[in-house]
């Protein structure tokens, strides 16, 4: 059977378990569109108002759910709409796949300034992803999008991209049968655990530093912890992957109060950003394990012992290899070091009693999206959680604008659990027109704006760094409750953490999106980099 190229990527996506593609349909992909929507039974094509919005919705699918993300937008100046999304994607380890196309085969490279042409997108796309690849020919569709869902999925998981000539697109050839692509796997080395395994024996003060790495290991991080009596921290990516209530779990705060008589730090799938660019402080004796799947981290920051491979499969290996080991119940300890930082952190106001009120509202099974703003800082140590992939954030990126469109595809992706969005009004702007994607394809986000009528973070550094010299930091905003009544979801103003906690209450039973908007005074937040970035131990 003869299918186009167009026909045999979706052969793809179906085969390997995409049941969502996010995008905006242009003339360069028209048949890809097409053959979308001929497979509407099997893959729902949600279209946004932006092509950012497609990249970040596609990111917030992957990272809530673990599954690709995969959007498809114009060549050009849509790939680069959406190129913030990639760069994200790339930062936080997703797996997405962005699908374009490009312009007609033969003028490729010739710069006589066709629609939408880059002067190398190829080599743009390669700049911004684990592996990017052109399609010339439907006879290389179905091989080209296995090897792209390898790539994606295999070792790291980042994102991918394909793109397609214009002309090719529409072009038949011989459908070939598609299974699921196979996804690589790293040997664990033996002796490799067996060493692991005497440094941890004969630490005193172990801490075990989790990332997004290790998001698929939380069984076997919780009883490596339990184990050696070690605490869990994590930073952002790896909030949740032992719960916070639990006795090892450890926020960002009380972590820093245990690493000063820390001896041996277990990182496993984390960049180990707090303790070396964060604290940027080592005690004395401490020495350094490192369980990763990509060895080139192994070269940035050279640990004393490293393990190469899958987090569950090496913590599960290491906690069989301490199968003799016996350590004292440390749970009373930890949980007093846990109060101490509670009570520390509760200086930081307003943002600490309304992360309180939103914790408070959220069920238990809720997730929550972060953004770049004074609430989305405070979060890191002040929003517990309880369970991995339910705290979703743009990692080391950081980039504004990033949270409410990356929450509608967190929803998408989780259609049953709750999802809040908490985003500054700066932020919020970048990608409001998305209300109109939330209505019109009813994705139940809850947006909470907090209103301080300004890039709030911006604005303190000019404050107390440039002698209150403010160049556009201050910001004219619309009516938000207004706004979001026009796209046609329900939206109130709540201006104390109590009328917050009830407005989420009320938005969680009606269902489906929603807007809160939460006044806050200029200037008035407390800084929470006393904790983000504290001071060097003495």
């Amino acid at each position: 059977m003869k299918k186009t190229t167009a026909d045999i990527m979706v052969d793809a996506l179906v085969s390997n378990d995409v049941d969502t593609v996010f995008g905006i349909p242009g003339a360069h992909s028209y048949e890809l569109s097409d053959a979308l929507a001929r497979r509407s039974n099997d893959i729902r094509f949600i279209h946004t108002r932006h092509e950012q919005g497609s990249g970040y919705m596609a990111y917030g699918y992957a990272k809530s759910s673990g599954k690709p993300g995969v959007f498809t937008v114009v060549p050009g100046p849509g790939v680069l709409n959406a190129g913030a999304a990639i760069c994200t994607a790339y930062g936080g380890n997703a797996p997405m796949m962005c699908l374009t196309g490009n312009i007609m085969s033969h003028l490729i490279g010739q710069g006589r300034g066709q629609l939408h042409e880059l002067p190398d997108q190829l080599a743009t796309l390669k700049g911004l992803t684990k592996w990017a690849d052109r399609i010339d020919h439907p006879t290389q569709a179905a091989a080209k999008m296995t090897t792209a869902f390898t790539e994606m999925n295999s070792d790291r998981q980042r994102p991918v991209a394909i793109e397609v000539p214009w002309d090719v697109f529409g072009q038949k050839g011989v459908a070939p049968e598609i299974e699921a692509a196979p996804v690589r796997h790293t040997t664990l080395d033996p002796e490799s655990i067996e060493t692991a395994a005497k440094l941890i024996a004969a630490a005193s003060n172990p801490m075990i530093m989790v990332g997004g790495g290790a998001l698929d290991a939380a069984a076997e991080v919780l009883a490596l912890a339990e184990k050696i009596q070690a605490p869990v921290a994590s930073h952002r990516s790896g909030k949740g992957i032992v719960a916070d209530d639990s006795p090892h779990a450890m926020n960002l705060i009380a972590a820093y109060d245990y690493y000063k008589e820390c001896d041996l730090l277990i990182g496993i799938g984390s960049r180990l950003e707090l303790q070396m660019m964060r604290w940027q402080w080592k005690p004395a004796n401490l020495k350094i394990l490192r369980i990763d799947i990509d060895p080139t981290e192994m070269v940035r920051l050279k640990p004393d012992h490293a393990i190469v491979g899958d987090a569950a499969e090496a913590t599960a290996a290491l906690t069989t290899a301490l199968s003799g080991h016996k350590a004292a119940d440390r749970g009373a300890e930890f949980t007093a070091m846990k109060d101490a930082a509670r009570k520390a952190s509760e200086v930081v106001q307003p943002q600490m009693s309304y992360l309180d009120a939103i914790r408070t509202a959220l069920p238990r099974d809720g997730f929550f999206v972060e953004e770049v703003s004074q609430m989305g800082f405070t979060a890191r140590f002040g929003f517990p959680v309880y369970e991995p992939r339910q705290y979703v954030t743009c990692a080391y990126q950081d980039n504004l604008g990033f949270g409410y469109n990356t929450a509608l595809g967190v929803k998408v992706a989780n259609p049953d659990k709750p999802v809040v969005s908490i985003n500054g009004d700066g932020g919020f702007m970048f990608g409001m027109q998305e209300m109109a994607t939330a209505v019109q394809h009813g994705i139940g986000v809850i947006a909470i704006v907090f209103n301080n009528n300004a890039y709030g973070n911006v604005r303190r550094d000019q404050m107390n760094v440039f002698d209150g010299r403010l160049v556009g930091s201050e910001l004219k905003n619309p009516d938000f409750v207004a706004m979001a009544q026009s796209f046609g979801m329900p939206a109130e103003k709540a201006e104390t953490p109590k009328e917050l906690q009830d407005a989420i209450e009320r938005a969680l039973a009606h269902g489906g999106p929603a807007l809160i908007e939460v006044p806050v005074e200029t200037g008035s937040e407390t800084s929470p980099w006393q904790f983000l970035h504290p001071a060097p131990h003495s």
